[in-house]
């Protein structure tokens, strides 16, 4: 799935959202693009619990795609 995330700007952002996901699933696989705002995420996690871990994070979900 991709999500389309806010508020993501260095290299601290893309380690934090990438932990927030691997911390629920440590077998995902997580690519952040900052300059798209995008995150792909492989993962048995459903959208909303990957919405979740990355709002948790301190940022912003603006939409999902599976």
């Amino acid at each position: 799935m991709q999500v389309q995330v806010e508020g993501m700007s260095c290299g601290h952002c893309v380690k934090a959202v990438t932990r927030a996901i691997i911390e629920r699933d440590p077998n995902a696989k997580v690519n952040v693009d900052l300059g798209a705002g995008s995150v792909d995420v492989q993962s048995g996690l459903s959208a909303a619990e990957v919405s979740a871990a990355i709002t948790e994070a301190g940022y912003t979900v603006r939409g999902t795609q599976t």
